[in-house]
């Protein structure tokens, strides 16, 4: 018989620090009414000074190996979806390899924002159902705190950090991953981009007082594309595998905007009781949303055996993906 790739464990790690929108109202000119409406967002984690991507990271990884029964040795391959890495040299995923003591594995990062931890998943399914790898960690990790601009409301209301893990590994059909589809399209890359420290723009005086270094939005463009495509990478995915949208159990859409998640949900026909979200305590993590939902969604019971779960994300580049397995 043929074997899936699916889920064996997972785990997630926040900072301790809680930054509410009454706390951004001191910062920024905003309130805490105008983010809610708006986002749907209430508080987000935030990254203290000692806290890194490769330190929390390896937090969730080792939650997340002890729930799938496995050491760090048993792992073959590391992948760490981030856009804050704790360094440009050498990856993330090379730092949490060491930390976690998972010597004999490969290791690499992947950058696909928002959609990180799907690209991560449909990258892990490869390795597995081909043979050449058995368990594989994917993470989703950011601290994109480090990236925010306290002075723009736009985007430092939105962001939040958090990590999250999950082991993946051979399960028996009907279980596992039944179909996923994944896109990227660059002419829409400068809606959400960084523009300084990279081999564009080099970090520099001027790339710092410019506040070249902090995330920039185009939030209005974004929002549109982000329903459509959403909506329509979550069709296919449920047409490969011919599955109705009735069907799905659990809907874990990344938690961008509440709006955005509400009006995915109506497109698809989706009952509002089946849709997981935690933004309005977690704020929008990038590629750890989904993976931190996920694990609050095993951790509490939500998640049973024999479910069908859809995830469904979009990101800057623009990325979009989804994936559908069945618990």
């Amino acid at each position: 018989m043929e074997l899936s790739a699916g889920i064996l464990g997972t785990g997630s790690a926040l900072p301790e620090k809680v930054l509410t929108n009454f706390d951004l109202e001191k910062m920024v000119e905003t309130s805490d009414r105008w983010i809610t409406e708006r986002t749907g967002i209430r508080e987000r984690r935030q990254a203290g000074p000692q806290d890194t991507t490769s330190t929390l990271s390896v937090k969730a990884s080792r939650k997340a190996l002890e729930m799938a029964g496995i050491t760090p040795r048993d792992l073959d391959l590391i992948i760490c979806s981030t856009i804050s890495p704790d360094m440009p040299l050498p990856s993330t995923a090379a730092l949490i390899q060491r930390d976690l003591g998972a010597r004999s594995c490969c290791a690499f990062d992947l950058a696909a924002a928002c959609s990180g931890f799907l690209f991560g998943m449909t990258v892990a399914e490869q390795f597995i159902r081909n043979g050449k790898c058995k368990h594989v960690l994917v993470i989703g990790a950011e601290l994109l705190s480090r990236y925010v601009d306290y002075k723009d409301r736009e985007t430092c209301v939105i962001f939040g950090d958090g990590m999250a893990a999950a082991v993946l590994g051979p399960v028996s059909p009907p279980s596992g991953i039944l179909a996923s589809d994944l896109h990227t399209e660059g002419q829409y890359a400068d809606h959400l981009y960084i523009p300084a420290g990279g081999t564009a723009s080099p970090a520099s005086l001027e790339t710092v007082a410019s506040r070249g270094h902090y995330i920039k939005m185009r939030g209005n463009e974004l929002f549109k594309v982000a329903v459509r495509n959403m909506e329509e990478v979550s069709r296919r995915v449920l047409e490969k595998a011919q599955v109705c949208a009735n069907q799905v159990d659990l809907f874990i859409p990344h938690q961008a905007n509440q709006r955005i998640t509400e009006a995915v949900r109506e497109r698809l026909g989706v009952a509002r009781e089946k849709v997981y979200s935690n933004i309005d305590r977690i704020g929008n993590t990038s590629s750890a949303s989904i993976p931190i939902c996920l694990d609050e969604c095993v951790r509490s019971g939500r998640l049973k055996r024999g479910d069908m779960i859809l995830m469904a994300a979009f990101g800057a580049g623009v990325t979009w993906g989804a994936v559908l397995m069945r618990w």
